[in-house]
């Protein structure tokens, strides 16, 4: 076995395939040490180039004429339009049909080896021009190889259509245009206050708990309604250095078609120093109360119970807002102060339900999108004068309006710690359910979001342009949408948008 490896051979002797093999790696072929001067890189390639190109039956194109061999003039110069960077490993043509020895027709013959392999005579030392077989494995010699020219990258009209282009191109219509970027601000001037944080809140080292961060972004994919869900600080608070006063709760209670999906919002008060921990803390509540509660409404929803829905939601509201009462009270705190709205929006994961249930109490926004047009579907409700508000305090079996008061959903009711009772802040309960339609964008909103809503134009009309596609924005893009700024709406925004499939 030699340096390069192991010899084959065959059962008598060395093969065809053998010859060209010990050509390269038989021990008595001349030794890759070092060569004279003349024997250099470019004299190598020169000599291979010459027999690659050398004419013989197989030649198509005249070759250009030999360069002249500096072996035959010591010290010779070589041109420089000779100097070529070859390959790492030049390869040779494959031999000619007038050449049976491996060598191309014409090229000289290979001188004997000196006695010596391990030091060949500098004068007589010629490299040896491997020859390649032939057949379907060959590699090309090098210059015979042309590139082939790449793919055109724009289409000929040779190449078949996809589904989706023959469909549009049979339809008439042309592909969909890209959605237009979001604006940084609608209107005739810029707002005052800077579009990014400026000032931290401030932390309390014993309740760390008690921060909010700046933003707070959501999503999901249940039946056949996408969610965005987004809560931002506003820019004023931003300046200040004042905490978010609203809170955003996500969550999903079940699994598979009878999942139920609680989306809720609350906007505590905006001149108390607590405001932000009593949003937080009623979201939590309403929370717990539904996911405790979630077999019993997914049944309701998929049913369509509006009565059912509207008396027990209604009871869970203001258990809720109680309880928020009689926490500030517990805590020495005006229950005023320590007090918050709340807005709340329930999906259900079954492909086939598209009832959407909204309830809540406080002011805020519920709009619609439906072929480009904005629908504000907000409940109306009267002011409360004198009268108790329906669930306040011990309400009837049922109402005038026939809505049954039956479903507790299971909670029971304690008696009251506190004597007198503290009671629920005397506002009206919004409850409304809507049926959606295949396109429609359902927003869910606080006073914040739906203020500039209401009161610039501008801000509708690019959000129609921007969620009226046909899929719903991913969740950065729903957070640039959302903060979309107007000139004297400086508040926090918090909006909960629904995409139907």
């Amino acid at each position: 076995m030699s340096q390069q490896g192991g010899r084959p051979t065959g059962p008598t002797g060395p093969g065809p395939e053998d010859e060209w093999w010990g050509q390269l790696y038989d021990d008595a072929s001349d030794d890759t040490g070092p060569a004279p001067a003349a024997d250099s890189l470019d004299d190598r390639f020169a000599s291979a180039a010459g027999a690659v190109n050398a004419g013989g039956p197989g030649a198509e194109a005249p070759q250009p004429p030999p360069a002249p061999d500096p072996r035959g003039a010591p010290g010779s110069p070589v041109l420089p339009t000779q100097r070529r960077t070859p390959p790492p490993t030049p390869e040779a043509a494959p031999p000619t049909p007038s050449s049976g020895t491996g060598a191309p027709a014409g090229s000289p013959p290979a001188p004997e080896p000196p006695s010596n392999p391990s030091r060949p005579d500098a004068a007589t030392a010629t490299p040896a021009t491997p020859a390649i077989p032939s057949g379907p494995t060959a590699a090309p010699a090098y210059g015979a190889w042309t590139p082939v020219a790449p793919e055109p990258l724009t289409p000929t009209g040779d190449e078949p259509e996809d589904e989706a282009a023959a469909a549009a191109r049979a339809s008439g219509l042309g592909p969909l245009p890209p959605p237009i970027p979001s604006r940084a601000y609608v209107g005739t001037r810029p707002p005052t206050y800077d579009a990014e944080p400026t000032a931290l809140p401030a932390a309390d080292p014993d309740d760390l708990d008690a921060l909010v961060p700046d933003t707070v972004l959501d999503g999901a994919r249940y039946g056949a309604c996408t969610l965005r869900a987004v809560s931002v600080r506003g820019d004023s608070a931003r300046y200040r250095g004042e905490p978010r006063r609203d809170a955003l709760l996500t969550a999903r209670f079940g699994a598979g078609e009878r999942a139920l999906v609680l989306v809720a919002l609350a906007t505590g008060v905006r001149t108390a120093p607590g405001a932000h921990l009593a949003a937080a803390e009623v979201c939590r509540w309403i929370g717990a109360a539904v996911g405790r509660s979630h077999e019993r409404l997914t049944a309701d929803i998929r049913a369509a119970r509006r009565a059912d829905l509207k008396a027990g939601l209604h009871r869970l509201t203001d258990r809720g807002l109680g309880k928020l009462r009689a926490a500030a009270t517990e805590q020495g705190l005006d229950p005023d102060d320590y007090a918050a709205t709340l807005r709340c929006l329930l999906l259900s994961g079954d492909p086939e339900c598209r009832t959407r249930v909204f309830f809540g109490v406080g002011p805020g926004g519920l709009f619609r999108l439906r072929d480009r047009e904005w629908q504000d579907i907000e409940p109306e409700v009267t002011e409360v004068k004198g009268e108790p508000v329906l669930g306040f305090g011990s309400p009837p079996h049922e109402t005038p309006d026939g809505d049954r008061l039956t479903m507790d959903l299971g909670i029971p009711t304690p008696p009251s710690p506190y004597e007198p009772a503290p009671e629920p802040p005397r506002e009206p309960f919004r409850f409304r359910t809507s049926v959606a339609r295949p396109g429609d964008v359902l927003l869910l909103c606080g006073t914040g979001f739906a203020e500039p809503l209401r009161g610039e134009p501008g801000l509708r009309a690019h959000l129609a342009d921007r969620w009226s596609g046909p899929e719903p924005p991913g969740l950065t893009a729903y957070l640039a949408d959302t903060q979309v700024r107007v000139k004297g709406y400086a508040d926090d925004r918090t909006a909960v948008a629904v995409w139907e499939a």
